[in-house]
């Protein structure tokens, strides 16, 4: 296995993001992941960039966490809210930046030339220059203390619940 993917598997696992190696016989949103009821399953062999496992990982760590089981598949269809997409998607990006740091590997493993629509070498330059993409979020849920200090994450999986109770 890549040293770079072992890596990524032994901070997952760490902090215990779920996650199953597995064999994929069919295409997937992302080559070599697939998120399945909240757990992201990793086909190693058709994985094309390791720093992809930690953004599908991201976006089970940000999710709210009262639909974190609801992801499946394209994390833009399976929710019951698909508004708080936008949000939790530039927080993913954020948690991702945070924990390829936090391993201690070049950003650019997460931010790849082939991702996000071509704005990586953008993206790099927004984190490099310590402006504000994400962290919000990553503090309003108290997952930092607070924007200045990223990318130190306090907690890696989200806990806070801004979705409204039920009352029965």
């Amino acid at each position: 296995m890549d040293p770079t993917v072992r890596k990524i598997l032994a901070f997952l696992k760490q902090i215990e993001v779920p996650f199953q190696l597995s064999h994929f016989t069919h295409d997937t949103v992302l080559p070599g992941l697939r998120l399945q009821q909240g757990v992201l399953h990793i086909d190693v062999d058709k994985l094309l960039y390791a720093g992809d496992i930690l953004h599908e990982a991201g976006h089970i760590a940000v999710c709210e966490p009262t639909e974190r089981h609801l992801l499946s598949d394209d994390v833009y269809k399976c929710r019951s809210n698909k508004s708080w997409m936008k949000g939790e998607e530039i927080a993913a990006i954020a948690w991702s930046v945070a924990a390829i740091q936090h391993i201690g590997l070049p950003t650019s493993v997460v931010l790849h030339p082939d991702g996000y629509k071509g704005s990586s070498e953008n993206l790099i330059m927004v984190f490099e220059n310590n402006e504000l993409y994400g962290q919000p979020l990553l503090a309003a849920w108290d997952m930092i203390d607070s924007v200045e200090d990223f990318p130190n994450v306090r907690t890696w999986i989200r806990q806070v619940s801004w979705a409204e109770s039920v009352v029965v």
